[in-house]
């Protein structure tokens, strides 16, 4: 959201993975909090899925997106027009265009982990929610993703994401750090809970290999990686295929874990 670079970038691959997301699949944990008349905001939004579903939520309460990249801005306005208390604009999470205590529930979705310093990120959070409000987080940890069967190229893409994140001075185990970041923030009471997204059914299996082996060949993590020598066109093709090949399995299974907080004080 500043000058780190985003491992995944804005290719359709990316954008279209994220726009499936929803508050009963991403934000369940801070969905039964939610009241009518609260002012929102979502930082991180990409095209704003999760951000319409709170707007739906909290009428006759106002919505904010905010998000670094100025396409996904336009893409997530073009889409959710039809929302009156829903806005959308370009922001950066560690300098935020709000005044002080102007929100009363601050969420972000999968946007720590990008992030070379995600404290200084939650004590903006912390400086635009109001007093009794909440902040609501929930960062995934590649590093406890699980899959069954086991196969080599899940491994070594696992291995290859994180040597990219890490350079582009992200987190990808952000997980399980994510307590400990808020603590340091200031936040006063940290509830924290975990969830999984669970790939098991046919159609989840090809919806996420998919996904993935066209961003190994097509998206910012393929140039990034290519660009810095990390992997070379033949290896990253092996490893969608590898994806795929993981897909056809009728017993693949595939957990990605997320850790939640809610932040106050």
């Amino acid at each position: 959201m500043s000058d780190e670079v985003y491992s995944h970038g804005h290719h359709p691959s990316v954008t279209a993975a994220h726009a499936a997301r929803t508050v009963a699949t991403s934000a369940a944990y801070v969905e039964p909090l939610l009241e009518g008349g609260m002012d929102l905001l979502d930082i991180g939004c990409g095209p704003g899925s999760i951000t319409a579903g709170f707007a739906d939520l909290v009428v006759p309460g106002s919505v904010v997106g905010v998000d670094s990249s100025a396409d996904v801005i336009a893409e997530a306005s073009e889409t959710h027009a039809g929302l009156l208390n829903l806005t959308f604009r370009e922001g950066n999470v560690y300098d935020l265009d709000a005044a002080d205590e102007s929100f009363d529930v601050v969420h972000a979705h999968q946007v720590l982990q990008h992030l070379a310093d995600p404290v200084a990120a939650l004590r903006e959070m912390r400086r635009v929610v109001r007093p009794g409000g909440l902040v609501a987080v929930r960062e995934a940890d590649f590093g406890a993703m699980t899959w069954f069967p086991a196969v080599d190229e899940l491994d070594e893409w696992r291995g290859l994401y994180g040597h990219l994140a890490r350079g582009n001075r992200g987190e990808p185990d952000a997980g399980r750090r994510l307590p400990g970041w808020a603590a340091a923030a200031g936040f006063a009471e940290i509830e924290v809970s975990s969830s999984n997204w669970t790939y098991s059914a046919e159609a989840d299996r090809r919806f996420l290999a998919d996904s993935w082996a066209d961003r190994v060949l097509h998206s910012a993590f393929a140039t990034q990686v290519l660009e810095r020598g990390l992997a070379d066109q033949q290896t990253l093709r092996r490893l969608a295929e590898g994806w795929r090949r993981w897909a056809r399995r009728d017993d693949g299974v595939f957990l990605m874990p997320s850790v939640e907080i809610l932040a106050r004080g």
